[in-house]
């Protein structure tokens, strides 16, 4: 099956919030059998090639979800080629993406994974790598929560394609 689906998740380091995102979208994206691709990056260099914080880690699999061979990259301008979203964490990752676009294209495909849930207390997805397991488990069910709603909708956009 041909993939039709290619979305990236961006955080700061790569470590804590977006390669949740990337486990996360990838089984519910996995459990509508939606052909894609999905992978994480950071806006920063700090942690490339590291797997997940361990605290990430330990709570996405408390949750079902195996990130742990997953590796840290930095978000590259070749990243606005290849994927169809971009989904950030919060402004400041936003900004940073969307600072490296080359044309309007490049900026419409970038969104606050958040901006899924309209009606959610949060706009951005805080950063827990300063904070305890409360802070990681919360992330976990915030991106859940935007993870569900943005795979119904690709599931919506692919059956209306297929009419």
């Amino acid at each position: 099956m041909k993939v039709v689906h290619k979305i990236l998740m961006v955080c700061l380091g790569n470590i804590c919030r977006s390669p949740v995102a990337e486990g996360i979208m990838r089984s519910k994206l996995e459990a509508i059998d939606l052909p894609f691709e999905v992978d994480s990056a950071g806006t920063s260099n700090y942690h490339i090639g590291e797997n997940p914080d361990a605290r990430s880690v330990k709570n996405a699999v408390k949750n079902g979800i195996d990130i742990s061979k997953l590796k840290a990259r930095q978000f590259e301008v070749a990243d606005f080629d290849y994927f169809d979203m971009i989904y950030v964490m919060d402004e400041n990752n936003k900004s940073d993406v969307i600072s490296l676009a080359r044309t309007e294209q490049d900026v419409a495909k970038v969104k606050l994974i958040l901006s899924e849930l309209p009606k959610a207390a949060y706009k951005s997805v805080p950063d827990p790598y300063f904070g305890g397991e409360a802070g990681f488990q919360l992330v976990f069910e915030l991106l859940d929560k935007a993870c569900e709603s943005a795979a119904k909708q690709l599931l919506n956009k692919t059956i209306s394609i297929k009419q």
